[in-house]
């Protein structure tokens, strides 16, 4: 299935995975309890945050490198190929194609996120509950690599 690319459309989609985007990375995304009074709510951004402040360096480092910067990234190149600021540059064609091809990693966190409810879940330790911000950072993960797809196809129309 092949869908039908314009800009105006691209540019919209763009600002609908930003959003998602920002929204994933700030809203909360699970609230874990144990027993009745011990709770902790985190966003992606605080558990980066909390990482560091741990000493975690290097869990740190591949959660916000694959969460965080990555998706930011894609989606100033996609806005930046959609709005034909880059498309003379064939580094920046090699760049999305890389971004393209490495882009399901910018899901890691919401794999992580899935394994550690569903760990908990089994265990009589504790409560999760799932909130907005994991949806959101989902579907803009999504958004953003049917997005990249769309470009690739946009920028081979403009070509021919």
């Amino acid at each position: 299935m092949q869908l039908t690319s314009n800009k105006s459309v691209l540019l919209l989609l763009l600002m609908v995975s930003a959003l998602l985007l920002t929204i994933g990375l700030v809203a909360p995304i699970i609230t874990f309890k144990k027993f009745i009074f011990i709770q902790n709510t985190f966003s992606i951004l605080t558990a980066c945050w909390n990482l560091l402040k741990e000493g975690q360096l290097f869990i740190f480092f591949v959660i916000t490198l694959f969460s965080v910067i990555l998706p930011i990234f894609k989606i100033v190149l996609l806005a930046k190929l959609i709005l034909g600021q880059a498309l003379a540059s064939t580094n920046v064609k090699i760049l999305l194609d890389l971004t393209h091809r490495f882009g399901k990693w910018s899901m890691l966190d919401v794999f992580v996120v899935a394994i550690l409810v569903v760990v908990v879940k089994l265990g009589a330790i504790g409560n999760v509950e799932k909130h907005i911000g994991l949806y959101a950072y989902a579907g803009a993960a999504i958004l953003i690599m049917l997005l990249t797809n769309m470009v690739i196809n946009y920028i081979k129309e403009q070509e021919n």
